[in-house]
């Protein structure tokens, strides 16, 4: 009877096990998903930076250092390690800030904010910048989800056992949240 009583609870335990298992393999997978959808936006918008660049280049030449800024920042997120959310979120940040810089300067000159390629790469910025925002949030929700499985008793159990590990949240810092600041001159 005892090996029966024994037999029952292994056998629970062991479906216990399986179950969180495939949980934390749908929850690591729907973070994959989600960094995936990030990835792309930002792909997007780092193909549309040279083209706005240039063109604003043509009407504020003297801008120099903020072009040059951009174009480095840039070539640093080229080369970030691909698992590396964190620094990629801050360097994100940062280029988010440049942007947002680049765009006030356009302000200062009304031809630039009358062309039509002007007009139509900024509208594609903001449609990614807004893509990029949510799919921030779709990734950032699905790593949540996957952190709770991870940290938690008993399924950090499974976690460890399998080698389950938490994923990093991707956050922009606070460059994208600060107002731009724009110097006019050389």
């Amino acid at each position: 009877m005892t090996w029966w009583v024994v037999l029952v609870i292994v056998a629970a335990v062991a479906a216990y096990a399986v179950v969180v298992f495939n949980r934390l393999v749908r929850a690591r997978q729907m973070a994959a998903e989600g960094w995936s959808g990030i990835d792309v936006q930002l792909k997007r918008r780092a193909d549309l930076v040279p083209n706005l660049v240039s063109t604003v280049k043509g009407y504020a030449a003297h801008e120099k250092g903020l072009f040059e800024e951009i174009a480095s920042l840039r070539s640093t997120i080229s080369r970030l390690a691909e698992g590396d959310v964190g620094e990629r979120g801050r360097l994100e940040g940062m280029l988010s800030g440049a942007l947002t810089r680049l765009m006030a300067l356009a302000e200062a000159y009304p031809d630039l904010k009358a062309s039509d390629n002007f007009r139509d790469l900024q509208s594609a910025l903001a449609a990614t910048e807004n893509d990029i925002q949510m799919a921030r949030r779709y990734y950032n929700g699905a790593a949540r989800n996957l952190n709770v499985l991870v940290q938690s008793f008993p399924s950090n159990l499974v976690a460890r056992a399998f080698a389950f590990r938490r994923r990093d949240y991707f956050d922009i810092g606070e460059a994208d949240r600060a107002v731009p600041e724009v110097a006019f001159g050389g």
